[in-house]
């Protein structure tokens, strides 16, 4: 793992993937880098026009690219069912990137913590949904969900799950990142009890520099606020680039175990891929599996699949 780059992807020729938020940022990055290594590659994104652009500047980057956008609002659960409905034949990657952080308090089109619902509902609902698309693949499909080592910032409160009794937006974006994990390792469970050859795993980018940071200041007019996120992004931040390193990583490379974390090397922050550090709390079973019951109830995505488990 020492060193790894996108140098380093192996062929993906024949392979199709879904990348979340593929229209900017991480997400971009990511799924160009599986384009140019021979994937099938829809950007799932909420926006049209941002994905017809990004999907204009992928193949010039990337001449000769097979991609395609798919409408994708995962703040919108009947979007999230349309999105699984249209999507044709056996998926060999599905990666669950977009997300939005540290936003004012709202909601989501089906009424939950916005967040709560885009971060971890959003994507519960579409991997649940493509699942029978994961399992017609040949051997070694795989999930990958993108957490964050903001998930240090506190584990979920399963009596609260949509932040209703209280509200602080960094600590609601850490919970949801928090999510992120616990639904990987209970993933990762149930596809093992049910000997289901698809790894489920997950990764985090550091520090990197996306528009990702400036949506909260930016929605609330804090200038003071978005002008040091911009700093930090200049600054301290890794490129995009390298965010992306550690879900390709995981996406890719050979031998990546179920609910193994891969963020950067050094201290969480940036460098190469390598395993990370996680919250103990990120694989307890009991709260695992709350949470997932609770995500059913709150999405109606059963994972009809995975009932041996």
């Amino acid at each position: 793992m020492a060193g790894w780059s996108a140098y380093d992807i192996p062929d993906q020729g024949g392979r199709s993937a879904v990348v979340t938020g593929g229209n900017s940022g991480l997400g971009y990055v990511t799924a160009r880098e599986l384009a140019r290594k021979g994937a099938r590659v829809v950007l799932a994104c909420r926006s049209e026009a941002r994905g017809v652009e990004a999907l204009g500047r992928l193949k010039r980057e990337v001449p000769g690219a097979e991609v395609e956008f798919g409408r994708l609002d995962l703040a919108d659960l009947s979007s999230v069912r349309e999105f699984a409905m249209s999507y044709d034949g056996p998926l060999d990657l599905l990666v669950n990137n977009a997300g939005v952080m540290a936003l004012p308090y709202g909601t989501t089109v089906d009424g939950f913590e916005t967040q709560f619902g885009v971060n971890h509902l959003g994507h519960f609902a579409l991997t649940g949904l493509l699942l029978p698309a994961l399992l017609a693949a040949p051997p070694g499909a795989r999930v990958v969900t993108v957490s964050s080592m903001a998930h240090l910032l506190g584990n979920i409160d399963p009596r609260d799950l949509n932040s209703e009794r209280r509200y602080r937006r960094w600590v609601a974006y850490g919970r949801s990142k928090t999510a992120n994990l616990l639904f990987t390792h209970e993933l990762a469970r149930r596809l093992a009890l049910t000997g289901a050859d698809v790894v489920a795993a997950a990764a985090h980018p550091g520090y990197a520099a996306t528009n990702l940071q400036l949506a909260g200041p930016r929605a609330e007019g804090r200038r003071i606020a978005e002008r040091l996120m911009e700093l930090g992004n200049r600054v301290i931040a890794q490129p995009a680039e390298a965010g992306a390193l550690p879900a390709l990583y995981a996406a890719t490379a050979p031998g990546v175990r179920p609910d193994s974390f891969t963020g950067p090397s050094l201290a969480m922050w940036r460098g190469a891929p390598a395993p990370s550090r996680r919250a103990p709390w990120t694989t307890d079973d009991a709260v695992a599996r709350r949470l997932w019951d609770a995500s059913a109830e709150l999405t109606g995505v059963s994972y009809d699949a995975l009932k041996a488990g």
